[in-house]
């Protein structure tokens, strides 16, 4: 019988003290993880929570380690992410970025780069499945691997000027993160893994009351379980209940075989 593993992160601000005064308070983040969590169990998964001051790149990095050890050819892991979303200049020349432009997601102590999401899935045995849901601004490929304007509302986004701010006092960090990450061998193929993102990297992603626009409408379409599409079906449903301004993307790295790309989400 196969394993499901699930983490779920959500943070409704972060520490200051990381991001010079910046607390970027959002409302719906905790919300969004309990919820996936809720999902994830009534579907078999055993999951971790971790909620705002446990979001930590250190927390989520253990926990994901776990899990890869823990996991085998035909199990899966699910992560859902809920929290502001970022980009930061990639300088390396690497060209694995087209817009030379790394999608970040913004840990409550920092940012944690698509190279490092891709590092931790790249841990995984062959044969697991792995899905990732992340409900943050430009989202799009923030699973890595060589793939707007906001309407009303509160944008899951660092703002600009802050983005240029943080990547100024923090480049050397960044950049010998990279350079690191560039020296581990990448063994094999890019591990089979599908992302549902809230938006395109180009876009925001709305908070909202009680869960973020994305996770809502996601929800909305599992509805409990009666949804029965696999996971391009269950793409599209989630894409028609949200405006054009935040279209949500289907990014594959590796090779995906029908059979998964079939299933019925959060199929174990």
């Amino acid at each position: 019988m196969a394993t499901g593993l699930a983490l779920h992160v959500g943070l409704n601000r972060v520490d200051p003290g990381r991001y010079d005064g910046w607390e970027g308070t959002l409302t719906a983040c905790e919300n969004d993880a309990h919820d996936m969590a809720r999902l994830a169990r009534a579907a078999g998964f055993e999951s971790t929570v971790l909620l705002t001051p446990d979001g930590t790149a250190a927390q989520v990095t253990a926990v994901l380690a776990e899990a890869a050890a823990r996991l085998g050819p035909g199990d899966i892991l699910l992560l859902t992410y809920s929290g502001h979303g970022s980009r930061l200049p990639e300088t390396t020349g690497s060209g694995d970025e087209p817009d030379a432009l790394d999608e970040t997601l913004v840990l409550y102590d920092r940012q944690f780069l698509d190279d490092e999401v891709q590092r931790a899935f790249r841990a995984f045995a062959d044969g697991v499945r792995i899905v990732a849901l992340f409900d943050c601004c430009h989202s799009g490929t923030g699973i890595e691997v060589p793939g707007g304007t906001a309407a009303a509302g509160t944008a899951r986004h660092l703002p600009e000027p802050r983005q240029r701010q943080l990547y100024d006092r923090d480049r050397d960090f960044y950049e010998e993160l990279r350079r690191s990450l560039a020296k581990e061998p990448a063994d094999g193929a890019a591990p089979d893994a599908l992302l549902i993102s809230a938006c395109q990297d180009d876009q925001v992603a709305l908070d909202g009351d009680i869960n973020g626009a994305f996770t809502g409408a996601l929800l909305r379409v599992w509805d409990d379980g009666v949804f029965r599409g696999g996971y391009r079906d269950f793409h599209r449903a989630i894409q028609d209940r949200l405006p054009p301004t935040q279209r949500p993307n289907l990014h594959l790295t590796g090779s995906p075989d029908a059979d998964f790309l079939n299933q019925r989400p959060f199929t174990i």
